[in-house]
């Protein structure tokens, strides 16, 4: 159902049971699925890939061109998964050449009021952001994530899957999986053992997750000479050896332990 003040390019791709309020712009080159509501006042430019059963909220604006001075206008997206929320006036670019060519949002994700997610962010699934978040370009969300209110996050980061970030941060390197995340400067606060169980780890599971970040934050090693401890002393897991490529592929670093730097 599409309102007569909207207006919808006509080359842009619409499923037959979208819903789009008044006031509305679709640009050519969209594509949006089955279920999904548009709100008034949105404004969705060219190369937005939104899927199924989707809401998004008025003052949204969807797959504007980066703000990077780098960008010559090449062909990019931004894409939206199933089942995903975004709230009133979040902001999502497109990608650029100099990645994926793309911006992603995963299913099932709540991206709330006034969120920024810069050019070449790839956020995963059952991802929540909270109110005022600020995510520079580049960046990696991993999935079961959730980042408090009014944090901003530096270029380039990534943040592992099932961590939690404390509102207000500040973001500058790496967040592993698992852990929650808070203080400034940011560090590690502990496992964030409530949201495993809620996902079903068992309390064998959460235990070995202990067990190595001990050893990483806690024992006064180096991360090197943590790792080496961890792969002799600690049996292989699908969670342990997560946790280790995490920190052999990190880029930007990784935050640092409870009361000590721990680079």
């Amino acid at each position: 159902m599409t309102q007569p003040l909207a207006y919808i390019h006509p080359e842009a791709k619409i499923a037959h049971n979208v819903v789009v309020e008044p006031f509305t712009t679709i640009y050519k080159d969209v594509e949006i699925g089955e279920g999904t509501w548009i709100g008034p006042n949105v404004t969705i430019m060219e190369g937005a890939r939104i899927g199924k059963n989707c809401k998004i909220f008025p003052g949204a604006v969807i797959s504007a061109p980066p703000q990077d001075l780098k960008y010559q206008g090449e062909p990019s997206t931004a894409t939206i998964g199933d089942n995903t929320i975004i709230r009133e006036c979040v902001t999502m670019n497109r990608g650029t050449a100099l990645d994926k060519n793309t911006t992603a949002v995963g299913n099932n994700c709540l991206v709330m009021a006034y969120v920024h997610i810069a050019h070449d962010c790839i956020i995963g699934n059952n991802v929540i952001i909270a109110n005022s978040v600020q995510l520079a370009g580049h960046i990696e969300v991993q999935d079961h994530v959730f980042i408090g209110g009014a944090t901003a996050i530096h270029q380039f980061v990534k943040i592992g899957a099932h961590s939690m970030v404390s509102g207000g941060s500040l973001v500058r390197k790496d967040v592993p999986p698992f852990i929650k995340a808070a203080r400034e400067p940011l560090s590690y606060a502990g496992i964030n053992s409530i949201g495993l169980r809620r996902r079903g780890y068992t309390n064998e599971q959460i235990n070995d997750i202990q067990q190595v970040y001990r050893i990483l934050f806690l024992n006064g090693l180096n991360y090197s000479a943590a790792l080496e401890k961890i792969e002799m002393e600690i049996p292989s897991t699908v969670e342990r050896d997560e946790i280790l490529n995490f920190f052999r592929t990190s880029e930007r670093g990784v935050i640092k332990g409870q009361g000590r730097d721990a680079s």
